[in-house]
């Protein structure tokens, strides 16, 4: 788990069990709706609304679910009412957490993700005791299988990528959230396909622990990940 900052509730393997998959579905119809609601069901026009739809697309979400997703946010359909929401906390072994999700009823919502932190040993904190040790920035991943890593980096570097960093065959490039979707086009433009290219916490600076704590760090992860008002959950380990 170290390295990369951002622990996604939707990077799954394609065979997993259908309860999984119907939870990740119900996620990234939320999330889709939210991202119409606020930009227009438009995704020539709504940045935000055209990342969510190809990462459902890439998840094989139904192509009936998404438009109607889609039309839920835009009020073509009739739906729930979502609203946003960012909680921050501390995790096993004083560790910085960000955690974004998207409900129905914040106050219960929050009342439930804050129960599962405290008893997986977190700790919530106020609006901003976590979030300055954090900074939003466009997050873009490249699957560099078969390719000269090398040429990668350079690539990236040159279409605007601030930072890099590699996770196995993945590399995956920091750029100004104002540049994301810039950054992203000009890689397409060089041929490169893009896994994902999306706006995420990323902790100004790291920390190392242990096992015993990355162990409990885990549980902690995974107890809120089955939440299902929870979208993302960013941290500093």
């Amino acid at each position: 788990m170290s390295g990369h900052s951002h622990f996604h509730n939707i990077k799954i393997k394609k065979g997993a069990e259908d309860a999984k998959r119907s939870k990740i579905f119900s996620k990234l119809s939320k999330e889709i709706s939210v991202a119409a609601k606020d930009g227009g069901s438009d995704t020539t026009f709504n940045a935000k609304l055209r990342s969510v739809v190809e990462k459902a697309k890439a998840m094989n979400m139904p192509a009936d679910s998404i438009d109607k997703a889609v039309k839920k946010g835009s009020g073509e359909l009739e739906g729930f009412t979502y609203e946003e929401f960012l909680l921050e906390a501390y995790g096993p072994g004083g560790s910085a957490v960000m955690i974004e999700g998207i409900t129905d009823n914040k106050n219960r919502s929050l009342g439930e993700i804050k129960l599962i932190i405290n008893q997986k040993g977190g700790k919530t904190v106020n609006e901003g005791g976590i979030k300055w040790m954090f900074e939003k920035k466009g997050v873009i991943s490249i699957n560099a299988e078969n390719k000269n890593k090398e040429d990668l980096e350079l690539i990236g570097i040159e279409a605007g990528a601030e930072d890099i960093e590699w996770q196995e065959d993945t590399l995956y490039l920091y750029v100004k959230s104002e540049d994301l979707e810039k950054t992203k086009k000009s890689l397409e433009e060089k041929g490169l396909k893009i896994e994902s290219a999306v706006l995420e916490w990323v902790p100004n600076e790291n920390m190392t622990v242990d096992d015993n704590t990355r162990e409990k760090f885990e549980k902690f992860f995974e107890a809120l990940d089955e939440h299902d008002d929870v979208q993302n959950i960013y941290t500093n380990i």
